[in-house]
């Protein structure tokens, strides 16, 4: 990175960044501006980014080293929620939270000579949200889903170079988008809006924010010591750490105990039991009344009535989660796929928006203000350098490691722009950004092209999916740094810097948590994002013929399912919250019963909190939630590590 594109915090004024301060306490331009592109701009550029851009600090080192550590940090919560139970979370909020409160501590203390400043802030938060996100989803589906399919993981060094030139595409494919949806047409990007507003809450109301960050690292804490007690003894019993053992009067321990005379172990082979686990219990109350209900009663129709029916006629013969899963999954990924898909069909008009938007902003007139915002806007030219060595890397490395056709690496790259485009747009519009319905477009797609590959056809998929999702990610961050008055290009260049140690992070954990594939599909990691990208590879390369009749029937109901839950939220806006989500009840289908509860339980206690104390409700529901969540992942991937630690070093040094 070079040096001129840094700000150096020391020239920043203390009262710059106080809470107390006026820079910090304007009016997010949430509404948007009015008028032809260049006016829009020139509103911009005069009533938000002067006096605020062009002369606050944001690009420091301090901001752009915080902000990868924490997210290579909170990486590791997605990476064991996403092969737990196939969900993410993004981590700028969460990021910028404990960024504020770490720097004010070390200014308090005076190991800092200045405040964070509100931009500096939104800078460590895009550099958090590369490393954090966009680089371990992938992971946790395609990547997963080929160890899944091959008795051999890739070697280090490749995923290493797969993962980062995946983030390298995703990150640069956001470039030319980013104008022309943000600065002209003004497409809201929610979560972007959530995070601009955070950050102004935090330097504006400098009491409040602290105790949302007190109350953030309480529960964490708890949350770490807690996973501790359940997994922990175990570890302590191998080191012989006492005399006598302690795994017996760990909470895992104490469960299966209770859960025997319980339910019974039939029952449990059905994963029908009770689990503790704060994590999901957090997870559902951010996830919401209505998913997490959808979970539960899909989780419930699967585990408690389809598997003992399916078991008493002989059809499941096995009784431990591996063996039944292997049934279920396929009315459960097909619900999914076909949800996906038919929602991302549905967004034709969003489709022909994108493009005619992409079209209107390359012809726009040159004028005064477009010419200043080309000043501080990301060239186009960073685009198309890092979207052609992105391509030869990965064609490269497809040829090399999969002997994949350098003409499929070619149609993957510009399929990724035409698809990022429009998740782009549907996550600036409704906030949701389609990665599985993006993945599984693609590997039907390239399924037709090349059939018969079921690794060829995963990996071809992955490009396309991966640099979509990201790129949609990265944009939400974007929409901050707009509604703050950053310079795009200083944002852009702590999103790019990001990808470095969220690349090495993400890619060592999780060799680390999945050295072989046998882990997938357990009880410790279910993995059902891996699970349903396998399924489709699989189904594309044998064809539907091959599947025992049971797994065929529940492929074609699952599909009406996932078809018919959408088109009733469509048909009936009004009760759409009411209806089923179709990612939710298929997604139950794909791992353990008391995952659902759990997430249901969590969102009760969610749903509890914001009617009884709705002012409470908004200061610490989701502080309390992320901390629990960061906690106790955290210390769950740091047992894993001291059980697996001299392995992962063997396999680093030997290059495997």
């Amino acid at each position: 990175m070079p040096d001129e594109d840094l700000d150096t915090p020391l020239r920043v004024d203390a009262n710059t960044s106080s809470p107390s301060s006026p820079a910090n306490d304007f009016e997010l331009p949430i509404a948007g501006f009015q008028g032809t592109p260049e006016e829009i701009e020139r509103q911009w550029f005069e009533q938000v980014y002067k006096g605020r851009g062009d002369s606050m600090a944001q690009l420091t080192w301090r901001a752009v080293l915080m902000g990868s550590a924490l997210g290579g940090v909170l990486s590791l919560t997605n990476l064991y929620i996403g092969l737990k139970a196939g969900w993410g979370f993004g981590v700028a909020i969460t990021a910028c939270i404990l960024s504020y409160s770490i720097w004010t501590g070390f200014f308090k203390l005076g190991l800092a000579k200045t405040r964070m400043t509100i931009l500096e802030n939104n800078c460590m938060q895009s550099a958090a949200s590369s490393a954090g996100y966009s680089t371990g989803g992938t992971l946790i589906s395609a990547f997963a889903a080929y160890m899944m399919l091959n008795p051999e993981p890739l070697p280090i060094p490749i995923m290493l170079a797969w993962i980062f030139f995946l983030a390298v595409m995703g990150v640069t494919m956001a470039i030319p988008m980013k104008r022309q949806m943000i600065n002209v047409e003004q497409l809201r990007f929610p979560s972007g809006i959530a995070a601009a507003e955070t950050l102004q809450a935090l330097h504006s109301h400098g009491e409040k924010a602290m105790r949302a960050a007190k109350a953030l690292g309480i529960a964490g804490v708890l949350a770490g010591l807690n996973q501790f007690w359940a997994d922990g003894p175990r570890f302590l019993d191998k080191l012989k750490f006492v005399d006598f053992p302690l795994e017996p009067y760990s909470i895992s321990s104490l469960i299966v105990r209770m859960n025997e005379f319980v339910f019974g172990k039939q029952w449990m082979g059905r994963t029908v039991q009770f689990e503790w686990d704060p994590v999901f219990l957090a997870a559902g109350a951010l996830t919401g009344l209505r998913v997490s209900s959808s979970m539960i009663l899909g989780g419930t129709l699967c585990w408690a009535i389809y598997v003992p029916f399916m078991q008493q006629q002989g059809v499941i013969q096995g009784s431990g989660f591996r063996d039944v899963v292997q049934w279920t999954l396929w009315g459960g990924a097909a619900c999914m796929v076909a949800s996906g898909l038919f929602s991302f069909a549905m967004q034709w008009r969003t489709m022909f928006r994108a493009v005619a938007g992409l079209l209107k902003g390359f012809s726009r007139k040159e004028g005064k203000t477009v010419g200043e915002m080309d000043a501080i806007e990301t060239p186009m030219s960073w685009f198309l350098a890092g979207q052609l060595v992105s391509l030869v890397a990965l064609a490269w490395l497809a040829k090399v490691t999969f002997d994949m056709p350098l003409w499929q690496s070619a149609i993957a790259v510009p399929l990724a722009f035409l698809l990022a485009l429009v998740a782009c747009r549907v996550t600036g519009e409704t906030d949701t950004t389609p990665v599985g319905a993006m993945g599984q477009t693609t590997q039907l797609i390239f399924g037709a092209i090349n059939p018969g590959h079921a690794t060829l056809t995963l990996m071809s998929a992955n490009i396309t999916a991966a640099a979509a999702g990201s790129s949609a990610d990265l944009l939400t961050d974007l929409k901050s740094g707009y509604l703050l008055g950053a310079n795009p290009r200083k944002q852009f260049l702590a999103q790019f810097s990001g990808i470095f140690i969220g690349t090495v992070v993400t890619v060592l954990c999780f060799r680390v948590m999945v050295p072989d594939a046998s882990v997938l599909g357990s009880k410790q990691f279910p993995a059902p994002s891996a699970q349903t990208w396998r399924a489709v590879a699989v189904v594309l390369s044998h064809g539907i013929t091959t599947l025992h009749p049971v797994k065929a029937w529940s492929l074609a109901i699952g599909t009406l399912v996932g078809i018919l839950l959408p088109l009733l939220s469509i048909l009936f806006p009004k009760q759409q919250k009411w209806i089923p989500s179709a990612a939710g009840f298929g997604l139950a289908w794909t791992f353990h019963w008391y995952y659902s509860l759990l997430f249901f339980l969590g969102a009760i206690i969610g749903y509890g909190f914001e009617k009884k104390t709705p002012k409470l409700s908004e200061e610490y529901l989701f502080p309390v939630a992320s901390g629990i969540i960061a906690g106790g992942s955290l210390m769950a991937v740091v047992v894993i590590f001291c059980e697996n630690g001299p392995q992962m070093i063997r396999q680093l040094f030997s290059g495997g």
